[in-house]
């Protein structure tokens, strides 16, 4: 069963997804009841379910204890990955453009850096700029300079003392 999940792969689900967005025919492509939902659609194996509210696509075929779906693999943190990269490969561009006094092309307009996302348990972050390293080097410095001011202090009063 895995092999023919594989086989479905990413152009049965686009697919899908597709006729999930098309007006459906009745025999086609129903609703679990009105307003539900899972849509479901008929294949040769069983049935494709979509939730239409995550948008997961499963594969629901009889099995020998009754039936049972089966979560259908898809790429989508890897699109969403391939996207965020993209945008800030744009952003990064027009920036350069900018920077050499050159005008953007017609309709495209500045967009913001993309945010960091978390997409299927994956946590895109931004690194740091080499100023932003400088600067937290500078503070530690600073905070470092002060604690040898402290302990040098605390050292000067006990002598003091005695």
């Amino acid at each position: 069963m895995f092999a023919k999940l594989i086989a479905f792969g990413t152009a049965g689900l686009s697919l899908i997804l597709s006729a999930a967005t098309a007006p459906a025919v009745a025999d086609d492509m129903q609703p679990d009841n009105p307003g539900g939902r899972y849509i479901f659609s008929k294949t040769a194996d069983g049935f494709v379910r979509l939730d239409t509210q995550s948008g997961a696509v499963a594969l629901c075929s009889q099995k020998s204890v009754g039936w049972a779906c089966e979560t259908a693999p898809e790429d989508r943190a890897v699109l969403e990955h391939e996207i965020a990269r993209l945008r800030g490969e744009n952003v990064a561009l027009k920036k350069d453009l900018l920077s050499r006094g050159l005008p953007l092309p017609e309709g495209a307009g500045v967009e913001p850096a993309p945010q960091p996302s978390i997409a299927q348990n994956q946590i895109t972050i931004p690194l740091p700029s080499d100023a932003d390293i400088n600067r937290a080097v500078e503070f530690a410095g600073r905070v470092w300079h002060r604690i040898i001011e402290a302990v040098q202090h605390a050292r000067q009063q006990i002598l003091n003392k005695s």
